[in-house]
């Protein structure tokens, strides 16, 4: 195993300072490598070090204008400091660089989604769901775009491949229960928000959806 696996090895087990030291002598040894400095930059990264890491990850850049790794760190950085246009750009070029993973793919649909331009999250959240198809965060994030975007029906399938993942995901219930309170499925709409509450008894949305599926099976019994 080389340094650099080595220094990845130590920084996924949090051991940062042996990490920081490894890294620093690929650097040393390597200084027009830009691996160095893109690993140099994710360690800072998980130290908060954001103005550091930015730094080593420009320089990444600058070594090789086609590191579509230093790309993706940038923009999980620009992400994490809530600038979405600067990390959309970053995902979007790292993507574009040949990046064909899950995780580029739901980051730049959720600079969109955190911009609330749902539409324009679809085709790059529905991506992160075809190469990897287990995640139930990308395919619940997709469900929410979809209904955002008032694309119901769709989403309402989603949301139920959500369930299939993971039978007690409180918030694919919740949403399942205001999709059928939209379609005056009253009944199925409570079932919903009341499995929401069985699994997560602090749901204040689920406890209000239920709160209005019961005043409108009030209302309708009154009739």
């Amino acid at each position: 195993m080389d340094k650099n696996q080595q220094a990845i090895t130590l920084l996924n087990e949090k051991k940062y300072e042996e990490a920081a030291k490894l890294f620093n002598e690929v650097i040393e040894e390597s200084p027009n490598d830009p691996l160095g400095y893109i690993n140099f930059g994710n360690l800072l990264m998980q130290l908060n070090e954001m103005e550091r890491a930015e730094r080593f990850l420009k320089r990444a850049i600058e070594l090789d204008e086609k590191a579509a790794t230093a790309y993706y760190g940038l923009g999980n950085l620009y992400f994490d400091q809530e600038d979405f246009g600067k990390a959309q750009q970053s995902f979007l070029k790292a993507i574009e660089l040949g990046l064909e993973e899950a995780d580029a793919y739901f980051m730049l649909g959720m600079c969109f989604r955190n911009q609330e331009q749902w539409k324009l999250s679809l085709p790059y959240l529905l991506r992160a769901t075809e190469l990897d198809s287990q995640d139930e965060s990308y395919l619940f994030q997709y469900g929410l775009s979809l209904a955002q975007g008032e694309i119901l029906d769709e989403a309402q399938k989603t949301f139920e491949k959500v369930l299939e993942l993971n039978s007690e995901h409180s918030d694919a219930y919740y949403n399942l229960g205001v999709i059928a309170l939209f379609h005056e499925k009253t009944e199925q709409a409570l079932n919903h928000f009341e499995k929401a509450l069985e699994l997560q008894s602090d749901h204040v949305l689920a406890a209000n959806g239920k709160e209005i599926a019961l005043q409108y099976m009030e209302q309708f019994d009154d009739k």
